[in-house]
Order: structure tokens, then C-alpha cells, then sequence
């Protein structure tokens, strides 16, 4: 369990550094009078930080603030039923734990244990979800003026859309 632990803050933490070393585009317009080059810098329009931060502030406020609008229930649902299993779990645990300190009897150990283990299952599920809606909240914002006006090659433009409410 523990080596699972470091494994994930490991991963994590090299996912982050390679996120944070990369840098804003810059887009060049070579289209001036005078053929000299006018660099202009590219703004994103949402900070991916600031939906992180909202994000781990409550899951899926990350989504909202990036426009994705249908994320934000999802997570909202995900994260509910992880929390009531949790919680039936925990309940189960601690009456099989009652049971088996008065009585002695082996059965009420093994099942004790074994709802201990799936509590601490979705503990792990309530944990690897809420660190995929972080993820989320980062990509989306990244993503979020990224637009495909027209094909490279063909110079057909390409088809898109995007809801708003």
C-alpha cells in the first residue's frame, strides 16, 4: 500500500513539473508592410492555476468556471456515490469492530476486515477522483481558446462548436 502511495506522488509530481515547464505560445505575424517581424504574445482568456485552485476549493468549480457546464454534475455525482459507500462501509466496519470486541468470534473479524478494506478502497476511488478533476480543471483551461479555424493541408475550414448557456 505504501509503495502504491509513493509510486502516485511520484508520478504526480514529475506530471506537474513537466506541466509547469511548459510555456504560453507565441504567435508571429509575418503578414507587415515593412518585412520585419511583430511579435505579439498569445493571453489565454482562463487561468488554469485559478481553476485548479477552484477546483480543489470544490470539485467541479473548476468546470464551471472553464464553461464546461455538464462536468461539474458528473463530478458532483461521482463523488456522491463514492462518499455513500464510503460511509455504508464505515457503518458496517464499525459494527462488525463492536461485534467482534464483545463476542471473540473469528467471523466477526473477517468481516470486519473486510469492510475496512473496501472503506479504504473508496478512499483511494474518492481520492483519484478528486485529483482527475484537478487534472480536468487544468486541461480544459489550457484548452479552453483553442480553436481549429481551418485544415493545414486542405485549407478547408473545419467544422466545430461550442454551448453556451
Amino acid at each position: 500500500m505504501i509503495n502504491h502511495i509513493i509510486k502516485t506522488a511520484i508520478f504526480l509530481f514529475f506530471f506537474t513539473a513537466l506541466c509547469i515547464a511548459q510555456q504560453d505560445s507565441l504567435f508571429i505575424d509575418t503578414e507587415t508592410e515593412n518585412d520585419t517581424l511583430n511579435d505579439t504574445t498569445f493571453v489565454m482568456e482562463k487561468s488554469p492555476w485559478k481553476a485548479i485552485l477552484l477546483s480543489a476549493i470544490v470539485p467541479g468549480l473548476g468546470q464551471i468556471y472553464n464553461e464546461s457546464y455538464l462536468k461539474a454534475p458528473i463530478i458532483w455525482g461521482i463523488e456522491g456515490l463514492l462518499a455513500a459507500g464510503w460511509i455504508f462501509n464505515h457503518e458496517r466496519y464499525k459494527d462488525n469492530r463492536t461485534l467482534f470486541n464483545r463476542t471473540q468470534i473469528e467471523d466477526y473479524r473477517r468481516i470486519r476486515d473486510f469492510y475496512r478494506d473496501q472503506r479504504d478502497l473508496f478512499t483511494i476511488y474518492i481520492s483519484l477522483v478528486y485529483i482527475l478533476n484537478l487534472v480536468d480543471a487544468y486541461v480544459d483551461a489550457h484548452l479552453f481558446d483553442f480553436t481549429v479555424e481551418e485544415d493545414f493541408f486542405t485549407r478547408m475550414p473545419m467544422l466545430g462548436f461550442r454551448l453556451n448557456f
